[in-house]
């Protein structure tokens, strides 16, 4: 059975930077996405879903209207876009034996039907996966904390410079390092 590490936070605490910087040390050994937000004239306008073998896609934005866009905010919801592009990037990291990164298990992937169940994948076999998570209640995200093989810690200002190097010892400890070419 794998391993879990869920961040949480506030918004805004620092969550995905924490990710970006350890996934730029792991390097190729790392799979799945980050999110970052897209701003524009007057602030956020959304975000954007950025694979870590650099596919990305648009999976909200305040100009997403109509029935086919779930709502969060002022924000519709591009469902279609998070599984075609985060989905895919889940189950490439499992199937390549990567350490697989979600950030994040929010409100808004949580519309999405696949990427739920690529989580439990994920979660519930033998990967170990970095994943960001909201600190809101949620039901399903809650249960998801709950689960044995899940450690949770929350992101705060007094420890996210600290972080990044506590996430990849904690990596360390649970997911091998790589052969080192007859290096003994």
């Amino acid at each position: 059975m794998g391993q879990t590490l869920l961040l949480t936070g506030r918004p805004g605490i620092g969550k995905t930077t924490v990710i970006k910087a350890v996934v730029e040390a792991l390097g190729p050994r790392a799979g799945g996405f980050y999110t970052e937000e897209i701003r524009g004239p007057g602030g956020r306008k959304g975000f954007r879903l950025m694979t870590l073998d650099g596919e990305e896609t648009v999976m909200a934005h305040v100009e997403f209207r109509g029935p086919r866009y779930p709502r969060v905010g002022r924000y519709g919801v591009d469902v279609e876009a998070i599984a075609r592009v985060g989905v895919a990037a889940l189950q490439r990291a499992m199937r390549e034996g990567r350490l697989v990164v979600v950030d994040e298990i929010g409100k808004m992937e949580l519309f999405c039907g696949p990427f739920k169940e690529a989580v439990l994948q994920a979660i519930s076999g033998p990967h170990t996966v970095l994943a960001t998570v909201m600190a809101h209640p949620n039901p399903w995200a809650d249960a998801l904390k709950a689960l044995p093989t899940v450690t949770l810690w929350e992101v705060t200002v007094e420890n996210r410079d600290g972080m990044p190097q506590r996430v990849r010892q904690w990596i360390d400890r649970f997911w091998p390092k790589p052969p080192t070419c007859g290096i003994l």
